[in-house]
C-alpha cells in the first residue's frame, strides 16, 4: 500500500502547478463551462467509457478522475467496474487508477476490481497491506470474478491464520459459492461443519449456495440434505431458498417441478416475487414454450409484481424471437414510460416484425422514438428505416 500511495502523491505533486482541464471539460466538452452534479458526472463517465472505440487508457483514467468515482455508490460501482473492462489489457493503468480513486480508503472495493481484471497477485498484495474480514471476503470474491477456484480455496484455507483474520458468515458464503460455481459443491460439508465449530451463525445464503450447486451437479439427494439442514439450523424454507430451487431446476430444464414449487409456497404462506417469476418465465422461454412464459406473465402483472428492466429486456426478445411481435409491441409500451429500452438488437427485431406484419407506421414510430433517445445510434436507426418496405 506505502508503494501505490507514493505513487498517487507524485503524480498529484507532478501535477499540482499545471491547470488542469476542469471536470466539466472532460466529461461534457460541449458545454464546459455548465456546473455538473455528482451523479451527471457519473452518468456522462459511463457514456464515455461506452464509447466505440473505447477511450485510451489515459484518457478513462482522466474521465474516471474528472467524474470523482467513489464505490460508495451503486452507479459509481458501474462505473469502475466499466473502465476496469476496459483497462483489462493495461494492467498499470488500471494500478494507476485504483492508487488514485481507491487506495487507502476503499482497498476492498480495489481487490474485487483486480479480480475482475484477473490481476490476483495485485489482489492479494492489496489485501496483505491492510488484512481485515472486510478484505478477505472481497479477496475470495476476487477469485470467484476470476473464475479461479483452487486459488480461492488455497486462500481460505491459509489466509485467516497466516493473517490473523477472523472469518464471518460471509467468508464461509464466498467459499460455498467457490464449490458450487466449480463442480465442487460436496465440499459444503465440511465447510459448515467448520463454520458451526466456530460459532458461525449460517444464514439462508449459505443454503442457497449449496443447493444451486447440488441442482448444476444434479445432486438431488444431496439438495435434500442441505434443506433438513437448513431446518435444523432454524432457517426455514424462507423466499430467497424457495427462489434458488427454482433456478436450479430451471435451468436443469425441469420447469414443471420448478412451477409446482409455487403450489408449495403458497400452502406455506410465503409468497412469490418477481424474482420467481423471473426464473420461470425465462425456464419456460428457454424450452420454447412460450404459451406458458405469457400465462405466468400475465399471473405476475396481476399480483402487482414489477421487475427489473433486464426481466422485461429478456421478455421482448423471447417474443420477438418467437414472432410474438404483438405481445412483444404490448411489453415495450408497458416499460417505455420508465424510460427502460432493450439494446440496439431487439429493438431491431421487434421494429422489423412488426414491419413484416404491415405494420410500418407503428415501427418507424418506435424508430423515431429511438432516434431522439439515442442520436448516438441515429445512422443504424436511419439503415433499419431505408430497409423497411415502402
Amino acid at each position: 500500500m506505502a508503494a501505490a500511495v507514493r505513487l498517487f502523491l507524485r503524480r498529484r505533486l507532478a501535477t499540482a502547478t499545471a491547470t488542469p482541464p476542469t471536470p466539466a471539460s472532460i466529461l461534457n466538452p460541449s458545454s464546459p463551462t455548465t456546473p455538473l452534479t455528482s451523479r451527471q458526472k457519473t452518468r456522462l463517465a459511463i457514456s464515455l467509457l461506452k464509447s466505440s472505440p473505447p477511450p485510451p487508457p489515459d484518457q478513462i483514467l482522466s474521465i474516471c478522475r474528472a467524474a470523482a468515482l467513489s464505490p460508495k455508490t451503486h452507479l459509481d460501482r458501474v462505473a469502475l467496474s466499466l473502465a476496469t473492462s476496459r483497462l483489462s489489457t493495461a494492467p498499470d493503468s488500471l494500478r494507476d487508477l485504483t492508487s488514485s480513486l481507491l487506495i487507502p480508503h476503499h482497498a476492498h472495493h480495489a481487490i474485487v476490481l483486480f479480480g475482475q481484471a484477473g490481476l490476483l497477485p495485485d489482489a492479494i498484495s492489496t489485501f496483505q497491506s491492510s488484512p481485515s474480514t472486510r478484505s478477505l471476503n472481497a479477496l475470495l470474491f476476487a477469485c470467484i470474478v476470476a473464475g479461479n477456484h483452487t486459488e480461492a480455496a488455497r486462500i481460505f484455507q491459509t489466509f485467516p491464520d497466516a493473517h490473523r483474520v477472523k472469518p464471518n458468515a460471509e467468508t464461509f458464503n464466498s467459499i460455498i459459492k467457490s464449490f458450487s460455481e466449480s463442480g465442487t459443491t460436496r465440499s459444503f460439508y465440511s465447510v459448515f461443519d467448520e463454520m458451526c465449530k466456530q460459532g458461525v451463525k449460517p444464514t439462508a445464503t449459505t443454503f442457497t449456495a449449496a443447493i444451486a450447486g447440488f441442482y448444476k451437479e444434479e445432486r438431488f439427494d444431496d439438495v435434500e440434505k442441505v434443506i433438513k439442514l437448513m431446518k435444523k439450523h432454524s432457517c426455514g424454507e424462507s423466499l430467497q431458498v424457495y427462489n434458488a430451487r427454482v433456478q436450479g431446476l430451471c435451468k436443469l430444464g425441469r420447469n414443471g417441478d420448478a412451477k409446482a414449487l409455487l403450489s408449495e409456497m403458497a400452502k406455506k404462506g410465503t409468497k412469490p416475487n418477481w424474482v420467481t417469476y423471473n426464473h420461470l418465465i425465462y425456464g419456460f422461454c428457454k424450452e420454447g414454450d412460450l404459451e406458458e412464459a405469457k400465462r405466468l406473465y400475465k399471473e405476475m402483472g396481476k399480483k402487482g409484481l414489477v421487475g427489473d428492466s433486464g426481466f422485461y429486456f429478456t421478455v421482448i426478445f423471447h417474443l420477438c424471437k418467437a414472432g410474438d411481435f404483438d405481445t412483444a409491441l404490448g411489453v415495450y409500451n408497458e416499460i417505455i414510460p420508465r424510460n427502460w429500452v432493450p439494446c440496439f438488437s431487439t429493438m431491431k427485431m421487434l421494429v422489423n416484425g412488426l414491419a413484416g406484419s404491415s405494420r410500418i407506421d407503428e415501427a418507424k414510430g418506435i424508430i423515431e422514438k429511438m432516434k431522439e433517445k439515442f442520436p448516438d445510434r441515429d445512422e443504424g436507426w436511419k439503415e433499419v428505416e431505408a430497409a423497411l418496405p415502402q
